[in-house]
């Protein structure tokens, strides 16, 4: 038990802030990628509704593993993307960071655009026709009334998103990145008598990041539903 501790005991916070870190900047990069993809799904240009369309069908029922890989293998190995400064005596761990982020928002993304159109769907479409009218375009109507609107209406799947993608961290393990899945690995594979705890120890971990965000969320979406 105390040799299981020695070494779980320094790492963990480390692991988990590798975690925080991998959530944080995929959320935003997500967020971003999938207003676009949002925008671009209800654009009236029919080749960009097309190639939104797509891409959010096929992202979303592709593992996120085969992403996370293809990022890894595909990008860097094969056609030779690097994220990181070569000459860096942690280029690897860098690199392979950053691939891990680009495939969660990669993936993520599409989920987040999804979430933003049944958003836009609780919006009245006469709001849009009356800003038309008016002489706004496309993306002014959008910007303005639109998407503000489907923010709120969204907030709920938005959260629940954004607590998968906390726990969707944990792939980022297969391509190296030391997050907090990886540690566990590592230290059943030295303490396997521990298991139970070792679990337990991350289970609990991984609550301490979720329930908080649950809350917030449940919090958020009942005072932006007063503003309605």
């Amino acid at each position: 038990m105390e040799a299981m501790w020695a070494q779980l005991g320094p790492a963990i916070l480390p692991a988990f802030w590798v975690t925080i870190k991998l959530t944080v900047l995929s959320a935003l990069g997500s967020m971003v990628f999938g207003t676009i993809l949002t925008a671009m799904r209800v654009s009236p240009v029919r080749i960009l509704r097309s190639i939104a369309t797509f891409y959010i069908n096929a992202v979303r029922n592709t593992p996120l593993t085969l992403v996370v890989l293809f990022c890894s293998f595909g990008l860097y190995q094969t056609l030779g993307l690097q994220m990181a400064d070569r000459e860096s005596a942690t280029f690897l761990a860098d690199n392979n960071f950053r691939l891990a982020v680009l495939g969660f928002i990669l993936y993520t993304s599409a989920f987040v655009a999804e979430c933003l159109r049944s958003g836009i769907n609780t919006v009245d479409f006469g709001q849009a026709e009356a800003a038309r009218s008016l002489g706004l375009s496309f993306g002014q109507t959008f910007q303005t009334i639109v998407f503000p609107q489907a923010i709120r209406g969204a907030v709920v799947p938005l959260g629940n998103t954004l607590i998968a993608l906390t726990k969707n961290t944990t792939i980022a393990s297969v391509i190296g990145v030391a997050e907090a899945s990886l540690l566990m690995k590592e230290v059943i594979e030295n303490h396997a008598s521990q298991l139970f705890i070792i679990f337990g120890a991350f289970a609990i971990g991984f609550m301490l990041l979720t329930l908080p965000t649950g809350l917030a969320i449940g919090a958020l979406a009942n005072k932006m539903a007063v503003k309605r």
